[in-house]
Formats: structure tokens, sequence, C-alpha cells
């Protein structure tokens, strides 16, 4: 799961990076509201954890700006302001939850597994169905026609980014922050390293499955 955390507290959204990291999320971090509503028109994340009160553009105006345009990523509101009134309007304008600091991480992490549970499209353990392959994310398992593999994490999380958006042309920058981060200088041809290890997986289990190459864009996982 990649998590988006938004917190001005630099203390803090280090403190709280660290600990999710160590969970075994993928995180990325911002401390302004509108870096942060630059990283969520990315639309990569699973989750994005959101701090209410920000320079720049507030929590609640991502929030509202967010639900407007559709995204429904799920977002946890974090923030000092704990009155009733508050949490009603937070809840109201869309967000799925509201934690109040201070906080235990034990309760972030109970929240963020209450929120992964609820029936989303992007649910933790769901199976993934294109075509004639299945991917499983719980065993981390690719079954086809002919047989099964397990993979790499890197290529995991590159099919899955297919398999959320079966026949639709995703660019090389999408990919690219999906599978190494935003922050990552990594080389173009890595991406290519990995499509090439996907097809030749899809060949192995015998899928019909193809990732067509969209030139001078990206790729298109079709049948």
């Amino acid at each position: 799961m990649r998590i988006l955390l938004v917190e001005d507290d630099q203390h803090l959204n280090d403190s709280l990076a660290f600990s999710l990291t160590s969970e075994g999320f993928q995180v990325d971090t911002c401390t302004d509201g509108e870096e942060a509503l630059y990283y969520i028109e990315e639309n990569i994340h699973d989750l994005i954890l959101l701090d209410r009160m920000l320079p720049n553009l507030s929590g609640t105006e991502i929030l509202q700006r967010m639900r407007q345009s559709g995204n429904q990523t799920p977002v946890l509101l974090i923030t000092a302001l704990g009155t009733l009134d508050d949490k009603v309007t937070g809840l109201d304008l869309g967000a799925d939850d509201y934690l109040v600091k201070p906080f235990a991480f034990q309760e972030l992490m109970a929240r963020i597994r209450c929120v992964s549970r609820r029936p989303r499209h992007l649910q933790l353990g769901e199976a993934l169905t294109f075509g004639n392959i299945t991917y499983s994310p719980d065993e981390n398992m690719l079954k086809g026609p002919k047989s099964f593999c397990s993979l790499s994490k890197r290529e995991a999380t590159l099919l899955e980014a297919f398999l959320r958006s079966p026949n639709q042309t995703l660019s090389r920058t999408l990919l690219l922050t999906k599978v190494w981060g935003m922050d990552s200088d990594v080389e173009e041809g890595n991406l290519d390293n990995y499509i090439h290890f996907l097809r030749r997986r899809l060949k192995t289990i015998g899928s019909s499955v193809r990732i067509q190459t969209v030139r001078g864009i990206g790729y298109r996982m079709e049948q």
C-alpha cells in the first residue's frame, strides 16, 4: 500500500514516515498544501493521511477539491482541531475517518486497517483479474491458463498498475512514479527492463494478455 503523508510539523512527519515504512508501507511525504494537491492529482496513492492545518492550502480545501473532481482515494484527517463541529465538517466534506492529535501510533494503525477493510476498489486483499490472468496480492501469485508464478516487489507493483487500469494507456512518468516513487531519480531504462520481465512472466504462464508499447507515451495492457 502506498500512503501519502501530508503533515507540516516536520518532526511528526519524519516520525510517522519512519514508523509507517517500518510497517511495510510505501510512504511519500509533503508539508505544504499546494504540494500535496500536486501529489494527489497524480492519483497513485491508496490512502492519504491529511493534516487539516497546512501552509498555502488547508486540508479541508484539499479534501473538498478532491471529492469535487471525483477522486475517491480514502482520506484520514489528522488534526489538533477536535471539537464535534470540526469532526462533522471534515466527515461531511468526504473524509473517511478523523484522528485528533496527539494520538498513539497503534491507534493510527488501527484506523488505517479499518479504512482498508471498507469495500473500495483499492481494498488490499482483493484478487485482480484481467483476461485469462489473476493476480493475488496476498499470496503474491500470478496465475494463467498453463501455470503460475510469484513476482518480485517491483514486478508486482507494476503489474497492479496495469491490472487496475486495463485497456488504458499509462504514461511512462506515471508508471515510474508508481513503481519507484515521486522523488526517485531512477533511469527510464529500468522501466523498460521491468516491462520485459512482465512480458516474459505472461508468456511463461500461457496468457493471451499483452503489454503493448504506445510510442512516445507509455504502455497499455490489453488482450
